[in-house]
């Protein structure tokens, strides 16, 4: 539903009435995986409500599969220097 604000500038509003205009997105924990993971059943469970079309869910969950992927990356990074770390002979760590 679109509107018109009181500066002419158009409103749009979500199917719950939030006026999706100015207000900033809820705020989303996406720092593990999982609440990544969580997000995903969010947004499955949105698609099978029909609260949101599939082709706009699968595009979200696509999203979110990335940056799990990327998360996962990270961690393993970081994991597998600290392994180099803990083997290295103590003369080489110094270096």
């Amino acid at each position: 539903m679109d509107e018109t604000a009181e500066n002419n500038q158009p409103r749009t509003f979500d199917n719950t009435g939030r006026d999706i205009t100015t207000s900033p997105p809820p705020k989303i924990d996406l720092h593990n995986a999982d609440s990544i993971r969580r997000e995903m059943g969010a947004v499955y469970r949105d698609m099978r409500s029909g609260r949101l079309e599939s082709s706009e869910g699968t595009k979200l969950v696509y999203v979110l599969d990335m940056l799990r992927k990327a998360l996962e990356t990270c961690e393993l990074q970081k994991n597998l220097e600290l392994l180099k770390l803990a083997t290295q002979p103590a003369k080489e760590r110094k270096k």
